[in-house]
């Protein structure tokens, strides 16, 4: 964790010299008019609906550790990947984390539980946003609907005290 100062105020962030805690990815399973969730078992955000991800390992790549993760956490490996995002966390405590989120076509395996998480498959006209993160409501329908995105976020706990995104960035930012 890091030793910042509590942030109460979206403005009170220069996100020109931010530099993150940790690196993570999200990775979304998007097939069939159907979305692939998991429900979290442990770690920031257990409790909740969100894509299989995390910390990035030393040496991976964003792409490498969202594969590892979906791996790790429901069994399988997901192909078609494309780089759809990225999400920068300011927490009022001071944790950052920046995390790059992915798509994939498909899958090779089971969805399967694991001790990390719980296989959950939505409509893409039903998604559970009353049990996701705050922030999911902005950029998840515009990611489903073909778009790319930059987002910046301060929280404070579960709550959403400010945000800003772009949708105007291609895939290759």
């Amino acid at each position: 964790m890091s030793t910042d100062p509590i942030i109460t105020c979206y403005e009170e962030i220069d996100w020109a010299t931010w530099e993150p805690d940790d690196r993570a990815t999200l990775l979304f399973v998007i097939r069939g008019g159907e979305i692939l969730f998991i429900h979290k078992k442990r770690g920031l955000g257990a409790g909740k609906i969100n894509g299989p991800g995390g910390r990035i390992e030393p040496g991976e790549t964003p792409e490498q550790a969202a594969i590892r993760e979906t791996e790790e956490e429901l069994l399988i490996t997901p192909f078609g990947i494309a780089k759809r995002g990225t999400l920068s966390f300011q927490f009022s405590d001071g944790y950052k984390l920046h995390c790059t989120v992915f798509t994939a076509e498909g899958f090779e395996g089971q969805p399967t539980e694991t001790d990390e998480a719980i296989p959950v498959w939505r409509s893409l006209t039903d998604i559970p946003y009353e049990r996701m993160w705050e922030d999911d409501e902005i950029w998840l329908p515009r990611m489903i609907a073909g778009e790319n995105f930059e987002g910046w976020f301060l929280f404070d706990g579960d709550d959403m005290l400010g945000h800003q995104i772009d949708f105007s960035k291609s895939p290759a930012y």
